[in-house]
């Protein structure tokens, strides 16, 4: 029988796309949801928990009935601007809900945790390529909690025994080659995937917060992943817990970064199709520039970001939401 891995967030972008690596990849992954923004259609690669973290009863219950071998937490509240107007909401559903999801993964004796960090723990750094031991220094109430669950995992290591990587990295894109499963959030705040809306019809324009960034064409810049070149990694690194390998911080990116403006510019390109646009003020605690290196994990992982090219990224997330599995 396949060890089972109980995957938080499962029912979303990033937790259904690690489902079905984990199936390829020989494990049974459970999925933990709430479905507060994930759906239920994207669990399809094993067996769905639907419970919340901050319900710890519900956790051990999980832990008693399937009894994982490892957890990869991908649940969280992440978006920038609701963190800046509601940061108690972000602390304590990130921060609580994930205490509760260690303390239950000691007491069921799960002792492999693969923790969804970001590189928003680092604040602006703008000039940097973002890497493992660049000061951590956030500028919301998302990127802070983050970190502060990665302070847990390091304390729950020295007193328990908890084994954990942490992955940080930035923007995700992109969607499964196959279209089992994709990117759809509600409300959608994701870049590429509003483009595509404003290029589809689905909205009116898309909105650019934010002109007047130091910047070459004035919009932040950020580096981007497919998400199947991350996913990729969260199995790495599970494996490397299962082997023993001890605790350790990884950054995932691909060193390049790409301005609003530019992946604009790309989807232009690949869809044949104008994007409408209208400018709007820059969002509270959005940063200049975050780009972040993988030196790292290229050496000790064997990770690669074969598909994170803007035009791939743009193209297999295109021909997701032109797919009937589509969601609006």
């Amino acid at each position: 029988m396949a060890d089972k891995v109980l995957v938080t967030g499962g029912a979303g972008y990033i937790g259904s796309h690690a489902c079905k690596a984990l199936a390829r990849a020989g494990y049974l992954p459970v999925t933990l949801d709430n479905f507060s923004t994930g759906w239920r259609d994207a669990v399809k690669f094993g067996p769905v928990v639907d419970a919340d973290l901050l319900d710890r009863a519900a956790l051990d219950a999980a832990f008693a009935e399937h009894e994982p071998v490892a957890v990869l937490h991908f649940a969280a509240l992440s978006q920038v601007g609701e963190a800046m107007a509601e940061p108690g909401r972000y602390w304590r559903n990130n921060v609580l809900g994930s205490l509760n999801l260690i303390e239950a993964a000691v007491a069921a004796g799960c002792k492999d945790f693969v923790f969804s960090s970001t590189c928003a723990t680092y604040g602006d750094r703008d000039g940097e390529v973002l890497d493992e031991d660049t000061l951590q220094a956030p500028l919301n109430a998302y990127g802070a909690s983050k970190r502060a669950i990665e302070d847990m995992l390091v304390d729950f290591r020295a007193s328990h025994g908890l084994r954990h990587v942490i992955f940080r990295y930035f923007n995700v894109a992109g969607a499964d080659p196959d279209g089992e499963v994709g990117e759809f959030h509600r409300p959608e705040t994701h870049l590429i995937p509003l483009i595509l809306d404003a290029v589809d019809g689905k909205r009116d324009a898309l909105t650019i917060h934010g002109t007047d960034y130091p910047t070459p064409d004035g919009t932040c810049i950020r580096d981007y992943v497919h998400v199947m070149d991350l996913v990729d990694a969260h199995v790495k690194g599970l494996k490397w817990l299962r082997a023993d390998k001890g605790s350790r911080v990884f950054c995932l990116g691909t060193g390049d970064g790409f301005s609003v403006r530019e992946v604009v510019d790309a989807t232009r390109h690949v869809t044949n199709r104008q994007v409408p646009m209208v400018d709007g003020p820059r969002r509270g605690g959005d940063a200049v520039k975050l780009v972040c290196g993988s030196q790292r994990a290229k050496d000790e992982l064997g990770w690669s970001a074969d598909r994170s090219n803007m035009k791939q990224m743009i193209a297999d997330a295109w021909r997701w939401h032109q797919s009937g599995d589509y969601r609006q």
